[in-house]
């Protein structure tokens, strides 16, 4: 379960990237390195709104990815100083 939930995270990571990197820095839409080609495709106006939406819906999948894989590894209960200290019988 927590190797799906790595590879889920992964995966929501990049794609994360990728839609804050085709945004424009100015907030105009789809930057022109990329051709603009869901600028053609979509319109303007609505090229903008798509990505935006996606990166808002990515952004929320990571966090609730990243909740649910600290539910599944569990905290178990916490280390204690004396779980570090050496063993008696490995010090003599």
């Amino acid at each position: 379960m927590l190797t799906l939930l790595t590879v889920l995270i992964t995966i929501v990571s990049v794609l994360l990237m990728l839609t804050i990197l085709i945004q424009n820095p100015k907030g105009g839409g789809i930057d022109q390195t990329f051709g603009g080609q869901a600028q053609q495709l979509f319109g303007a106006a609505r090229s903008t709104d798509f990505v935006e939406k996606a990166t808002w819906v990515l952004a929320g999948a990571l966090i609730l990815l990243c909740i649910v894989a600290v539910f599944v590894v569990g905290t178990g209960g916490g280390a204690t100083p004396s779980d570090f200290a050496p063993l008696k019988s490995e010090q003599q």
